[in-house]
């Protein structure tokens, strides 16, 4: 599959190489792509650089993985390439880092997720990878046992199956919490949030819905 990732800190650099590790095709962006030139060729060639165009251009699936502040912006820019993609949406409301835009996505109705997919029509929204440090990522991918759980919730069944195997490829388990509202449940200050939970501790908190 082909993979474009808008925003290449932490969580977005570690998971084009796990991606990558898994066969998949990864394309990083950023406003300076020559700067991520020593981060592809780590990569391999599976892995390439572009701006966020063409990275929302490029993928069959996008990584957003930005500070909230930053979705109004790319929004202008990216809404009508990623219509009818699937967009994976790692963000979080930090008051702090954020600001206005943090408040304002806390009191969507439909959390952070809803506020930010709102700028994005006809984007197969879904949420996911918002709960665990990307070191986390690093050290426990395709570990023994019960896997670390990524919490996933979107209104797009089959955006959702997609992201599932992806969570997967990238050596952890979904749990499909359900609709993209019930994203709400693993923001900031929730009980799943920065644990590093298994995905057997994840569903016995979200229910029967968190089966998969």
């Amino acid at each position: 599959m082909r993979i474009g990732i808008v925003g290449a800190g932490m969580i977005g650099s570690t998971l084009a190489k796990l991606w990558v590790d898994a066969g998949h095709d990864v394309r990083m962006a950023s406003r300076h792509p020559e700067e991520l030139k020593p981060v592809v060729e780590r990569l391999g060639e599976r892995a390439s650089a572009g701006t966020p165009q063409d990275a929302a251009t490029f993928g069959e699936v996008v990584l957003l993985t930005v500070p909230l502040k930053a979705v109004p912006d790319l929004a202008r820019d990216l809404a009508p390439l990623l219509a009818g993609k699937v967009v994976l949406d790692t963000g979080n409301a930090y008051e702090r880092r954020d600001g206005p835009a943090a408040r304002q996505a806390s009191a969507h109705r439909l959390g952070s997720a809803g506020w930010s997919a709102a700028m994005f029509p006809g984007s197969r929204w879904v949420k996911a990878f918002n709960t665990v440090y990307f070191k986390v990522l690093e050290r426990e991918a395709h570990r023994d046992g019960d896997r670390v759980g990524i919490p996933l919730a979107s209104d797009d069944a089959n955006a959702l199956e997609v992201a599932a195997g992806l969570v997967r490829d990238a050596g952890f388990e979904p749990v499909i919490v359900g609709a993209l509202a019930r994203g709400k449940e693993f923001e900031p200050n929730t009980r799943s949030y920065n644990t590093g939970m298994s995905a057997t501790d994840l569903k016995a908190l979200f229910g029967r819905t968190g089966r998969r």
